[in-house]
């Protein structure tokens, strides 16, 4: 709603033409925007993903960022609850954790690096 618009039926208002503005109050404060979901970044460098185990809230976004020159990808231990494409130098893949509980992964091209991610609530 433009500020000149709200002036205008704030001055019929005023003037007796229109009820009292309380429905602007109520308006803007069922527009205010919602919280940003929070964001977790690991970097992959030298063959380790840092930090190799997070702990994050439920709706938590954790983007996984490849600072390594060689590629690497991301695969849930389980094979199927997440799993990026390979990843060169400077790319990224995020994933949304919405459940609670502990998702353990690697990379798909170099099995020894392993990290985790503990969701918890509350």
């Amino acid at each position: 709603m433009s500020h000149s618009f709200k002036a205008r039926v704030l001055a019929l208002a005023l003037a007796g033409g229109l009820a009292a503005p309380v429905p602007f109050v109520a308006l803007a404060a069922r527009a205010a925007p919602a919280q940003a979901a929070a964001t977790v970044t690991v970097r992959i460098d030298n063959f380790v993903f840092g930090p190799a185990a997070i702990t994050v809230a439920p709706g938590t976004t954790v983007t996984w960022v490849n600072q390594d020159d060689i590629p690497h990808n991301i695969v849930a231990d389980d094979k199927q609850t997440f799993r990026s494409k390979v990843l060169d130098t400077d790319e990224s893949y995020s994933f949304t954790f919405t459940k609670p509980g502990e998702y353990g992964y690697f990379c798909g091209l170099h099995p020894h690096m392993t990290g985790k991610v503990i969701v918890k609530a509350g």
